[in-house]
């Protein structure tokens, strides 16, 4: 049940555990969120002052997903990002209590709007990754703005030194802009770097000529036939899933974890995910740019593997594998 009662929160700006859980305490009391009775809603708070996120832990199931209408609140002059844990599971949270917040909380009381976080976090939010450390918000705006104004662009940067990270977010004002320009700039040079350029949001799949997505068909069709000849397995690899780029940052990590849990979940019963992530100091990790799904059983990761291998998933088409168990339960990523 913890899962359903924990509430990740990124972007923190310094601060203590005390501060922030008075905050979105008195925060959950002013939206109408506090359904559990008279107190505060959050019993305990975890940061991780170096990479600035942290965990809230709230009374009830209920006022958990009421928090998740905090998106983008300000504190301290900083907008943060509130989210499920990677480790939530809407299958499992349904059956204790709510899964969305109160469509009635008072949001304006907090200076939100319902719906206010969608154009940043919504389907057309596009992710620019592989980007030279040295590039500057003006030259990715002028790059980005030769498909149509946009609404909002966050380059990420190092907090000392103010030099980018190496990727951005981007949301267009005319939606039908996304595609576009997802396509037209996913894999071109920019500088010595090829950068990528796809829908954050996965599971969100862009159109597909007729004649690609026959060919798709016969591939999975293939694979199947082939399954026979194959020890039963419950582990299902999607390669080519996501880039080293996306992986670094510890909230961007967690929004991957969550969103690739949803939709595998579509297929059978899910019992973990794993998302090998880039060194922090260079050093080559195996399985880098693979996400791993472990099923209940044999007939989910077939069942996935039918419905997942070649589709597209913000821009990018997934090749998905049936992978061996012993490697998997010995951690070995690289085959």
């Amino acid at each position: 049940m913890r899962h359903a009662l924990r509430v990740y929160v990124g972007g923190l700006p310094p601060a203590n555990e005390q501060s922030v859980a008075a905050f979105f305490s008195r925060a959950m009391s002013s939206v109408g969120g506090n359904t559990f009775g008279p107190g505060d809603a959050v019993v305990d708070v975890y940061i991780n002052h170096e990479k600035n996120f942290g965990f809230l832990e709230m009374r009830s199931v209920e006022e958990a997903s009421n928090a998740m209408a905090l998106d983008g609140i300000i504190f301290e002059g900083t907008p943060l990002k509130v989210r499920r844990p990677s480790d939530y599971s809407p299958s499992l949270a349904a059956r204790l209590g709510p899964t969305q917040p109160d469509p009635n909380l008072n949001l304006s009381a907090v200076g939100l709007t319902p719906g206010s976080s969608g154009g940043r976090e919504g389907p057309d939010r596009i992710f620019v990754g592989g980007l030279p450390c040295q590039v500057t918000e003006p030259q990715l705006r002028e790059l980005l703005e030769y498909f149509g104004p946009l609404r909002d662009l966050d380059l990420i940067k190092d907090r000392e030194t103010g030099r980018s990270k190496g990727y951005a977010f981007c949301v267009y004002q005319d939606h039908a802009a996304t595609d576009i320009a997802c396509a037209a700039l996913n894999g071109i040079k920019m500088g010595d770097r090829t950068i990528t350029v796809r829908r954050k949001i996965r599971g969100v799949s862009q159109p597909k000529p007729e004649h690609e997505t026959v060919s798709v068909q016969t591939h999975q069709q293939r694979l199947l036939s082939q399954r026979g000849a194959r020890a039963s397995t419950k582990i299902l690899c999607l390669k080519q899933a996501v880039s080293a780029d996306e992986l670094r940052a510890d909230d961007e990590y967690e929004d991957i974890v969550e969103d690739i849990r949803e939709e595998g979940s579509k297929f059978g019963k899910l019992v973990n995910v794993v998302i090998p992530r880039p060194s922090p100091i260079g050093e080559p990790s195996p399985g880098v740019g693979k996400v791993f799904l472990e099923y209940a059983d044999a007939g989910g990761a077939e069942n996935a593997l039918a419905k997942m291998n070649g589709r597209l998933f913000g821009g990018l088409q997934i090749a998905a594998v049936l992978y061996p168990e012993n490697k998997f339960s010995q951690g070995v990523y690289n085959g």
